[in-house]
Formats: structure tokens, C-alpha cells, sequence
């Protein structure tokens, strides 16, 4: 049965037993930004009524930003008084519209149709993956699905954390070159389930081909290059939503996308020197003009885990959004920016990128090399297996 929101009389939240969970509302961090079009009257009755179909409860928070969209484009920024500090329900809905400030209501009507148009669109199946000669399924790690002008790649091993396999690989730089070449304006990467990426599945290392290790190392190397050098020559706009915590090449890549979006819950970390590795993903030359010699250090050398916020702050992640409204925010935004001119946006990108590109390959070059070393020494063979060991212990 559909959900039915009342949007003129009193909403009715979730209660917990804990009076302090209600309390927590008001604190929603509501983000704001000039909306790429404007919707028109139309356009935001139909939204109204779209509301109502909605089968699945968006939860409290979105349900506070649609509440806050709603006034703000109907009466404009907040002008009724303050509610008591019990009256918590009312003073979660008063902080919500007050934090708009003096966003104009059209714009405010833009945001609230985008909105409600990405929780419509997120209980409708996506457009079905490509197919194969014969009808086979052309992906089996990842999801490749193209709707509203944005190609997404979504990584689908939710049960391994989403790690990365040598098929996962192949198949992410496929799905790359069909996105560089269809109609869509962006490419959004993401991963399915708790997890954005857990980074390489370790299982990698333990399949040594009769050619020896030394051979092993050759094609991991030759594809690991393949695979970073897709996004370095990616021709469109790249967005990560990162929906869970990144761990290795997931997180080195991310300084090779044009936004990356992150969830409140998000962690970023690299591993390498635990596993007897080196940095990759341009990491070793992009880190440290993002944060300064010093973090880079911290991060890639000394394996500090970051939080979204620190990521964040150190140019790493575009934006934090609360994990509650995460999904619903952040397609909303990718909505509008995908309504902008596709070849306008394609050829600004390459030439913000163009600057770095052939300093990108040679760096990539540099890492792989290493890394083909690093993987035929004692020193990284003894630390996978103390993983392995440690694993099996648990």
C-alpha cells in the first residue's frame, strides 16, 4: 500500500522509545545549491502527486528536506515563530525550513522535484545491463545501467565487500568505453550494499599461473595499468558515490573523478606498506598536491583510515551528506547537472584534464613498475599470507 504524506497538516514522524532520537532531527545538515534549471508550476504539481505513490517510507530525515522544500517554495524563507523546545516535532520541521535561509522559491521548487523524482526513480528497476552474443548477461561483478542521461557502474559483489577481481577489473574497463561512447551526459561509479569497494580481492595472489610469479606479476601490472589508464582518458564528467567504506585502488582512483560524494559512514583507506605494497591509481603523485607531501604520507605510507569529514577536508571527497537522506540528495544533484549541454560539459572536462594527462600515464607507468616488483618479493608474499592466516583465525 502506497504511503500516503500530508504535506499541509502535521507530519507524522517515527517515534523511538528514546525521545532523544526525535530530538536529533533538527540537526539535518540540508544541502543547498543553485539548481542547474527551474521547474515549472506543472512540473511541481506533478511532483506533489508523485509523492503519494510512494510505497517505501523515506524516513524522517528527507522527509524534514521535503517538508522544508515544500514551504520555502510556497510561502519563501521561514516566517512563523519559533516553536518550544518540547515541542519536538514542530521544531524539528521549523529547523528545517529556517536552515533554507533565503533560498529563492524557485529554486526551492527545482530542489523539491528533483528530490521526489529520484525517490520515485529508485523504487523502479534500472534499465537492464547489456547483453551478450546469445543473450548472456555481459557483466557478472558489475551492474552497467544507463536512465536519465547518466551512465552508472555499480560493483556487485556485495557479499566479498565488493573486492575487486581480475574479472571485476576487465569488466569495470568495458563498461568504462561503453560509457565514454554512449548519449549519456556523466558516469556515476558506486557499489552495491554496505560497502563502496573493499579494494583487491586477495584471492588474486593466491592463483599462481604454471608461467610462475614472476609472469603473474606481468599481467597483473599490464591489466592494473589498463585499468587506471580508462580513467585517466575517461572523456565525460566521472562522479564516485560512495556509498560505505573504499579501501585501496577504490580510494587511489578518486582523485582521477570530477566529484566524488560520500556518505556520513564512508571511509577512505590504503593499506599498502601492511601487504607489502606500493601506491597506485596516480595516488603517489595526486595525494600529495590534494592534501600536502605531509598527509599524503600519513595516508599512503602509514596506512591512517580517514573519515568522509577528513576526506573531505582534504580535498579527497567534494561533499559529506548524512548517511539517512544520502541516496535521495545526491541523485537528485546528479539529475540536474545531467539536464546540462552534454558536449559543453564533455569538452570542459578535457581540457581541465588535459593539463595532467601525459604526467598521469607516466605516473601510473612509474607505480605499475613498482608494484610488479613489490608483488614477486618475500616481503609482500609474507604479509598476504599473515592476512590470510589472521583471516582464518576469525
Amino acid at each position: 500500500m502506497a504511503i500516503a504524506f500530508s504535506l499541509f497538516a502535521p507530519w507524522r514522524f517515527v517515534r523511538s522509545a528514546r525521545v532523544g532520537q526525535v530530538w536529533r532531527a533538527p540537526v539535518l545538515q540540508l544541502h543547498t545549491s543553485r539548481s542547474v534549471m527551474e521547474a515549472t508550476p506543472e512540473d511541481f504539481s506533478q511532483a506533489k502527486s508523485q509523492l503519494g505513490t510512494l510505497k517505501t517510507d523515506p524516513g524522517n530525515q528527507v522527509k524534514l528536506k521535503i517538508y522544508a522544500l515544500f514551504k520555502q517554495a510556497t510561502q519563501g524563507p521561514c516566517n512563523t515563530p519559533k516553536p518550544g523546545m518540547l515541542d519536538f516535532v514542530n521544531k524539528a520541521k521549523w529547523d528545517a525550513w529556517s536552515s533554507l535561509g533565503s533560498l529563492r522559491p524557485e529554486e526551492a521548487r527545482q530542489q523539491y522535484v528533483d528530490l521526489i523524482s529520484s525517490l520515485v526513480a529508485s523504487e523502479n528497476p534500472i534499465q537492464a545491463a547489456p547483453t551478450a552474443a546469445g543473450g548472456a548477461p555481459a557483466f557478472q561483478t558489475i551492474v552497467f545501467s544507463t536512465k536519465d542521461n547518466i551512465s552508472t557502474i555499480r560493483l556487485n559483489r556485495p557479499e566479498k565487500k565488493n573486492a575487486i577481481t581480475m574479472q571485476m577489473y576487465n569488466e569495470i574497463i568495458k563498461a568504462l568505453e561503453l560509457a565514454g561512447k554512449d548519449d549519456s551526459v556523466l558516469t556515476v561509479f558506486t557499489g552495491t550494499g554496505d560497502y563502496y569497494c573493499s579494494g583487491n580481492d586477495l584471492n588474486n595472489f593466491t592463483h599462481i599461473p604454471k608461467d610462475g610469479i614472476e609472469q603473474m606479476a606481468k599481467d597483473a601490472g599490464k591489466l592494473l595499468k589498463a585499468f587506471v589508464s580508462a580513467f585517466i582518458d575517461f572523456p565525460k564528467p566521472l562522479v564516485a558515490v560512495v556509498n560505505g567504506p573504499a579501501v585501496g585502488v577504490s580510494v587511489t582512483v578518486l582523485s582521477l573523478f570530477d566529484l566524488v560524494y560520500a556518505t556520513e559512514r564512508a571511509t577512505f583507506h590504503t593499506p599498502f606498506s601492511q601487504l607489502g605494497q606500493s601506491p597506485e591509481g596516480c595516488s603517489s603523485y595526486t595525494f600529495p598536491r590534494l592534501m600536502g607531501p605531509a598527509k599524503a604520507s600519513e595516508v599512503l605510507l602509514f596506512n591512517k583510515k580517514l573519515t568522509a569529514t577528513e576526506a573531505c577536508r582534504l580535498g579527497l571527497v567534494t561533499e559529506v551528506f548524512p548517511d539517512g537522506s544520502f541516496q535521495a540528495e545526491v541523485w537528485a544533484r546528479l539529475r540536474a547537472y545531467a539536464k546540462l549541454p552534454r558536449n559543453s560539459l564533455a569538452l570542459s572536462r578535457q581540457l581541465v584534464r588535459q593539463v595532467d594527462k601525459e604526467r598521469l600515464h607516466q605516473v601510473n607507468a612509474s607505480e605499475v613498475a613498482r608494484l610488479e616488483e613489490r608483488w614477486q618479493s618475500d616481503e609482500c608474499m609474507n604479509a598476504i599470507m599473515s592476512f590470510f592466516q589472521a583471516k582464518s583465525k576469525l
